[in-house]
């Protein structure tokens, strides 16, 4: 979910504006992590992820009405496959969560997605992906590995999900670019968001069992994953990312996986063995080369 780039050079003051908001937007989604773990405590996966996204796509609705009067049939059953896609990832997503005994390390196997972005579009699409990648590639798996290795080589059913949900928002990612360039971006993410809905919920409520007490203190954590870390995160990335350019948004949102990282030792009190802290280096020197060239640009002043 992304934002339309802009046609020139924002001014220092929307420069420091959208600084700010793109800022606070990573701070929003790693504090989404905490949300997502502690309302996973008295909910089954599968229906808290649906729940979350289909109470965050009609509050969204809410706020874009007149993007989704403009959807037309055509842009409707694109908006429907990459929502489709995005209830895929976000299936793995959730159950990596459930498995998952690090969030800090978590939040770093998610973000190889940013890396596997141009493959991706390689090997689908044609692209000619810049050559940063094929430098950042191996340090993402070889960050990857060194999470692996920690106690001996094992990779934990949690990390497989991350991975597998990193590797379907890559393809996403391409397919939203090609597929759908004239769809309204907010009227788009409402129907990534309600596809969760309508596609996980029937099934997990199926296959899950429905909580059967809901505490106060559950459905405070719910409603903050859909409306602070979904609606508010994205209404917020919106605004800042139409206020810079898209490279410079791109080098704020990597800053996620760090705050995520904080938060959960701050929240959880975890730590990170040498091993753990060389993986998730790695892999955030692979995000930072995969954007190389937008980097050098953005300080070179031609971003």
């Amino acid at each position: 979910m992304s934002a339309p780039s802009t046609p020139h050079a924002p001014a220092a003051g929307q420069r420091l504006e959208a600084d700010l908001l793109l800022t606070l937007t990573t701070v929003i989604a790693a504090a989404g992590w905490i949300f997502s773990k502690e309302a996973l405590a008295g909910m089954p996966p599968l229906t808290f992820v649906g729940l979350r996204f289909a109470i965050a796509g009609l509050v969204l609705a809410m706020f874009s009405l007149p993007q989704l009067r403009a959807l037309d049939l055509r842009g409707l059953r694109d908006s429907v496959l990459v929502g489709a896609l995005f209830a895929a990832g976000m299936v793995l997503w959730i159950l990596g969560l459930a498995h998952s005994s690090h969030l800090g390390e978590a939040s770093f196997i998610s973000s190889m997605g940013i890396v596997m972005v141009p493959v991706f579009a390689r090997l689908f699409f044609g692209d000619r992906p810049p050559s940063t990648t094929w430098f950042a590639l191996p340090l993402a798996l070889g960050g990857f590995a060194c999470l692996s290795l920690e106690g001996g080589f094992r990779i934990e059913l949690g990390q497989w999900f991350f991975l597998g949900a990193a590797t379907v928002f890559a393809l996403m990612f391409n397919v939203n670019s090609h597929v759908v360039r004239n769809v309204p971006v907010r009227a788009l993410s409402v129907v990534q968001m309600l596809a969760v809905g309508v596609l996980v919920l029937p099934p997990a409520l199926l296959i899950e069992s429905w909580p059967q007490q809901w505490s106060g203190a559950m459905l405070g954590w719910l409603l903050a994953s859909a409306l602070l870390a979904t609606t508010l995160r994205f209404l917020l990335q919106l605004y800042g990312q139409s206020l810079t350019t898209p490279s410079h948004a791109a080098l704020i949102m990597m800053l996620e996986p760090v705050w995520t990282a904080l938060a959960a030792a701050w929240w959880f009190a975890e730590t990170m063995s040498a091993l753990q802290l060389a993986g998730c280096g790695l892999i955030f020197l692979a995000l930072v080369v995969s954007r190389w060239v937008w980097i050098r640009g953005l300080f070179g002043g031609r971003a």
